[in-house]
């Protein structure tokens, strides 16, 4: 009986882990926020109990700062810290990139490209507005990162440092002009990659990543205006 209960407990935690971390990556739960467990028991229907389990989960994802005897808040988002991030993401995407335009096979490149095509349905559903991606195998990067073949290189982006990485990454998503350019960049990348030219896939994403900053850095900054 009590293997169930527990059981079901972590079932409850899983489920608002994952819950609480989309609101936090799509802007419900915004930045720097306080995160109001009555209000988050209440609105997910649970106790107390596995709330805090998902929110020490979130502390792991580096999405929730637990701060002793004042409570939980949603990361602030800061111009030194993103230019770090940015910084780690162009060498190691850029890296990646390298890499996989040496092992991606046609079949790898036909599903960037179906990945793409849903992405730019989605692009004009929201009038060139916003360009949101999912996680995992609907995430670009993700794919390219997959497509490297380097666990070292996968566990460093995808893993700890993955659902901080997408919070930043979706701040420049509804800047204006920025969804179509970064389209255009991802389907560069695919062609390059088609051409198995390494030198290029990796300039090309390393240039990509680097426009993407601009635009972040001069958010963030308006933020503090």
């Amino acid at each position: 009986m009590d293997s169930q209960v527990q059981s079901k407990s972590s079932t409850l935690a899983d489920s608002v882990f994952e819950q609480i971390r989309a609101a936090i990556i799509n802007g419900e739960l915004p930045p720097g926020s306080k995160v109001n467990e009555p209000q988050l028991s209440k609105q997910y229907g649970i106790s107390r109990g596995p709330l805090r389990e998902a929110i020490r989960r979130l502390e792991g994802c580096k999405l929730v700062e637990v701060i002793p005897n004042a409570g939980a808040k949603v990361v602030s988002l800061n111009s030194e810290q993103a230019l770090e991030i940015y910084a780690i993401r162009e060498a190691l995407e850029g890296l990646a990139c390298r890499l996989a335009a040496v092992r991606t096979t046609a079949e790898d490149c036909a599903r960037l490209r179906a990945l793409l095509a849903n992405h730019e349905q989605q692009i004009q559903s929201e009038d060139g507005r916003r360009y949101y991606q999912k996680e995992g195998d609907l995430d670009f990067h993700y794919l390219i990162v997959q497509l490297s073949g380097n666990t070292q290189l996968f566990n460093l982006l995808c893993g700890e440092l993955y659902h901080l990485l997408r919070l930043y990454r979706v701040q420049t998503s509804s800047q204006p002009s920025r969804p179509r350019q970064a389209f255009k960049e991802h389907h560069q990348i695919v062609d390059a990659l088609e051409s198995n030219d390494g030198e290029l896939a990796e300039l090309l994403m390393k240039r990509h990543i680097s426009s993407a900053r601009e635009t972040l850095i001069n958010k963030i900054n308006q933020w503090v205006i």
